[in-house]
């Protein structure tokens, strides 16, 4: 396909593509750019997107090749793009698999280069010491089983990452089956199912909503096998546990909880990340992991055949360390956003996978499986006197200020008020705040100090329509399937967190019973650093399609 006349893209050579918002096929171009592009910024008309070698072995990976790339850039780009990027994309994405690691069946585990000066390249490499053993041939070098996930991590920092084939271990056999009694797998699930399983691990990316978790129970059934499987917290297991008990013929002796309050170890063990990163005392610096991470030893409690990590976006770094050691087993990644603010991408491509399937948010939304949702900013000012005391704080205590104003909580009252009779989510960072939206609201709060069985019993009461407003700290952004909240109103957030965002909108995403949309607002002080950080978070959505419409909260 030739290049469209006047099309909405501009390719430079510094890897970054401009893209006109208000052109015709700018949506069509954004689906088609979103697979291999990184979007960096996103004012009103000209978004920007940055190639990154990162992004483009993660296409790879996922089943994009070059010539598919190439021809996205040339089919949309307004002006001839430069030869030496269209080059640069060919090179970097043919990098990966030119390095493999591959069970031989005379050395064991051995790193194959399909280019001997590659190998020669990375064999004299300092980050690769104490890493490989023997050379088999020109070509080939022994690797010792233990350095196979530390070997592909620096691999990935050379700019030479590996393709794993070396295969995986069965595990113990536990026999697993998806009930089928009134339902069955979405077709986007079982595309998501059939990538992972081709590619024996790697990460599904799919919104909020979609319904990760039946990705994860669908790979167990295909898998038959012991599991572990890893979540954010305490709520989150026991969702996992209902919906695997729902959806699957595991019954409740085969399924385990291993948390702060309980420590089971079964055929289908559900963890916390928090029990697993907790540090036993006097467990220094320089003590081995299993000493200072006690409950680690539950990595190797079972002969796990599959590991699933949910919210892989969120994995702490002692489990990252844990899972270098892994690499012979099946590795699944569930996440809504491969962003993560610590710039870690590239240890989940590493150790638990690169990307296998990805599913665009406004894709799943077409077929109905997700509800629509509008977006708005709400944008208030400061009274003068909190204008003053914003303008003489501390650089770091500016946030705060601006983020809990209390010139928000009208504006909520506001809000909720509107929308009286929808199920609605108030969300914010700051305590303080929540507590005194809830007396203002007369609405329950949840933050990290509700028991376990209190957070329990309130999210049925708001699922049962008997509690309509809520008010929920940061521990509601993950995994907490509320699928009748329809409208949820944000105060403040974690500073510029895309991938909180993203999880909030995600919380009203669940298809309405009257197929209506859901409605998400995000509360900015104007001329503060809230407005800088609200643009920064909004960066994730508006790469799927959504746009937000600013509003004033005078206006309302």
């Amino acid at each position: 396909m030739g290049r469209v006349p006047d099309g909405p893209l501009i390719v430079q050579s510094d890897s970054t593509l401009l893209l006109e918002v208000a052109h015709p096929q700018a949506d069509e171009c954004r689906k088609a750019v979103a697979p291999f592009a990184e979007l960096e910024r996103a004012p009103e008309h000209v978004h920007t997107y940055r190639l990154t070698p990162l992004g483009l072995w993660n296409a790879r990976a996922a089943g994009h090749d070059a010539e598919g790339v190439v021809d996205v850039l040339v089919r949309f780009s307004r002006y001839p793009v430069p030869h030496a990027l269209l080059v640069q994309v060919a090179e970097t994405m043919s990098r990966y698999g030119r390095l493999q690691l591959v069970d031989d069946p005379t050395h064991g585990l051995v790193l194959h280069a399909l280019d001997a000066a590659v190998l020669a390249e990375v064999t004299r490499s300092k980050r690769t010491s104490g890493m490989l053993g023997e050379r088999v041939d020109g070509q080939t070098v022994t690797v010792h089983p233990s350095q196979r996930g530390h070997l592909k991590q620096a691999l990935v920092k050379m700019g030479w990452p590996a393709e794993d084939l070396a295969g995986y271990v069965d595990g113990e056999a536990h026999l697993i089956a998806l009930a089928t009694d009134g339902w069955e797998l979405r077709p986007y699930q079982n595309q998501a199912v059939d990538s992972f399983l081709h590619g024996g691990s790697g990460v599904v990316v799919l919104p909020c909503g979609a319904g990760k978790t039946l990705v994860g129970a669908a790979a167990m059934a295909r898998s038959c096998t012991t599991t572990l499987v890893l979540v954010t917290n305490t709520v989150a297991a026991r969702q996992w546990r209902d919906e695997l008990l729902a959806r699957t013929t595991l019954t409740d002796d085969e399924i385990g909880e291993y948390s702060g309050q309980r420590k089971q170890i079964r055929p289908v063990t559900i963890a916390t990340y928090q029990v697993l990163t907790v540090k036993r005392r006097g467990g220094g610096d320089g003590a081995a992991m299993g000493n200072v991470y006690p409950h680690l030893e539950l990595f190797d409690a079972r002969d796990w055949g599959l590991i699933v990590y949910d919210e892989v976006h969120l994995l702490p770094a002692p489990v990252f360390r844990m899972t270098a050691d892994l690499q012979a087993r099946r590795r699944l990644g569930l996440t809504a956003t491969l962003v993560r603010e610590d710039g870690r991408e590239g240890e989940v491509f590493s150790l638990i996978g690169p990307k296998r399937f990805d599913a665009p948010w406004k894709d799943i939304e077409a077929q109905g499986y997700i509800a629509p949702a509008t977006c708005t900013e709400v944008r208030l000012s400061l009274p003068d006197h909190d204008r003053m005391a914003y303008a003489t704080a501390e650089p770091d205590e500016r946030y705060r200020l601006a983020a809990t104003a209390d010139a928000k909580i009208p504006v909520v009252e506001r809000l909720v008020a509107m929308h009286q009779g929808s199920p609605t989510l108030v969300i914010g960072q700051y305590l303080d705040q929540l507590h005194t939206l809830a007396e203002h609201l007369d609405a329950p709060v949840i933050t990290g100090a509700t028991t376990v069985a209190e957070r329990q019993r309130l999210y049925a009461a708001f699922r049962a329509g008997d509690v309509p407003v809520l008010v929920v700290s940061k521990v509601a952004n993950f995994s907490v399937d509320l699928p009748e909240a329809s409208v949820a109103i944000q105060v403040s957030g974690t500073f510029g967190s895309r991938q909180e965002e993203a999880q909030r909108l995600g919380r009203i995403l669940r298809p309405k019973p009257d197929g209506g949309a859901a409605t998400f607002y995000t509360l900015v002080t104007r001329d503060t650093i809230d407005t800088d950080y609200a643009s920064h978070r909004q960066r994730f959505l508006a790469e799927q399609g959504y746009a937000y419409t600013i509003t004033d909260a005078e206006d309302l």
